[in-house]
Parts: structure tokens; sequence; C-alpha cells
């Protein structure tokens, strides 16, 4: 594959990813009156680690001690970050909630940079979270926490997706790490939700959030770490947010008041200003 073409593909990748995942965030919020938060994840395992182990035959593999390491990692982050954000999301906005968690790569490339070009960035992304804050109640705190929890998950996935991504079995060490969530998820999702879970319609709905939501994504982030340089994956990734304000007002009817919407385009501008200026960094001459 030529590099022009390798680049327009893993960019393909990183946006159908973020559409997906968004999307199937939006859906998955009908199913917490079925059977809440904690069985929501436990159907989005399932349904992701079902399609992922068949797709990748992952037990045919054969595992060195390193790959176990990283897929339990791997798997561990994933059920921080799904409850974290499932929580947040049964909360807030969907959009605010998304744009919260998304402070969390945010934080690292900030917190990480070399110079005061990429630090300066901090300020917009500041002024986005105040934006944020400023109009949500007393009643949110439960919801932000969660959120801020999944931002430190989703901060670690991505360092863990680079590393699982170059590996030789990256898409069979993702269907691993979700029968880890699963096998970690269903108990607590069957223990609070019992039979609710095991209904038809419930299930068929929870296996097709777990597609859209993890399955498909997460293979898709794998595929475009491949093809894109950190820069651009990072710019792509920025889109999150705004994904996810499209998918709470197509879906949940949901429009984040003035205040909320500028703070959300603050928190997406500093990424993609603080990706690109790292980039621009980076290939600078001493």
């Amino acid at each position: 594959m030529t590099p022009g073409r390798s680049t327009a593909t893993g960019t393909a990748c990183a946006v159908s990813a973020a559409t997906s995942v968004q999307f199937g965030a939006a859906v998955a919020t009908t199913l917490f009156p079925l059977v809440g938060t904690a069985g929501t994840v436990a159907l989005r395992f399932l349904g992701a680690s079902v399609v992922l182990a068949l797709a990748t035959r992952a037990w045919r593999v054969r595992w060195t001690a390193r790959d176990v390491r990283t897929v339990v990692a791997f798997g561990a982050v994933f059920v921080a970050m799904n409850l974290s954000l499932y929580v947040a999301i049964s909360r807030l906005p969907l959009a605010t909630a998304i744009t919260l968690e998304f402070l969390g790569p945010l934080g690292v490339a900030i917190t990480t940079a070399s110079s005061w070009r990429q630090r300066v960035w901090s300020v917009p992304a500041a002024l986005g979270v105040l934006l944020i804050g400023g109009s949500l109640r007393p009643d949110d705190v439960v919801g932000v926490l969660a959120a801020l929890g999944a931002a430190l998950a989703w901060a670690s996935y991505i360092l863990l997706s680079r590393r699982m991504g170059t590996s030789a079995h990256g898409l069979a060490g993702l269907a691993l790490a979700t029968c880890i969530g699963a096998v970690v998820t269903l108990p607590l999702g069957l223990a609070l939700a019992g039979s609710a879970l095991l209904h038809l319609r419930t299930l068929a709905l929870g296996l097709l959030v777990g597609v859209v939501s993890s399955a498909i994504p997460y293979s898709l982030d794998l595929l475009a770490l491949r093809r894109l340089s950190t820069a651009v994956f990072g710019v792509l990734t920025s889109l999150n947010p705004a994904v996810a304000a499209l998918a709470g007002l197509v879906v949940l009817q949901e429009l984040p008041p003035p205040r909320q919407l500028a703070g959300i385009g603050l928190v997406v501008a500093a990424s993609v200003g603080v990706t690109l200026t790292r980039a621009e960094t980076a290939v600078m001459p001493p």
C-alpha cells in the first residue's frame, strides 16, 4: 500500500471509529432504565468479546508472557474506562461527559509538552472546562467525578493501544482483553440487573451496543495507529467530543446549552492545537 493510500485508509478508520463509538454510547443510554450502567457495560463487553474472538480466533494465538501482561492491563483499563464513562453519561449530557473524559489524553499531551508553544494550549482547555463546569448543577458531581475517572483510563488506553497496535497479535490481543472485561463485568451485571439482563430484546440491543461501541471502533483504532503518525491520529481523535455532541442531538435529542457548546469547542481546539504544535516541534531543526 502506498503512503498516501495508507494515510487515507488510516484517516477513514480513525473517523469511523469516533463515529461508531459515540453513536454506540448514545444508543447504550436506552439500556440504562432496563439493566442499569453495570448491566449495560456487561452486555457491551459480551457482544464485543464474542465478535472479536470469532473474528481473530484468539484461542489459536501463541501468547508470550509480555503479550499476556499487556492484554491483562488492557482488560483492566477497558473495565475502568467503560464503567466510569457509563456512570458519567447516565448523569450528564453525552457531549459533556465525553468532553470531560477527553481531558485525559489532552492532559497527557500538555503535561508532557517540551515547550511553551505546546503548553499554551492549556489556556483554552482550562477556559473550556470552566465554561462546562459553570453550567453544571450540584447534583452533577458524581457524573463529573466518573467522567474524570474515565479520562484517566482513556489516557492509559492510548498508551496501551500504541503498544498493542504494533504487536503482531494486536487484534487478537484486543479480543482477549474484551473477554477479560466480559468475565469481570458479567457477574456484576447479573448481580445488579438480575434476569432483566437475559431478556431477548435487551440482550440483542446490548450485543449490538458491544459491536458498535467496542468491537468496531477499537479494531479501527488499532488499524489507524498502524497507518498514521501520532500527530494525525491525535487530531482525528480530537473529534470525539464534537461527534458526541452530534450523536447526543441525533439519537437523544440533547442539545447542550451555548456555554457548554463553547466549552466543548475550546477543548477540541486545544487538543488539535497541542497535537499540531507537538508535530511541528518534532520536525524543527535543533
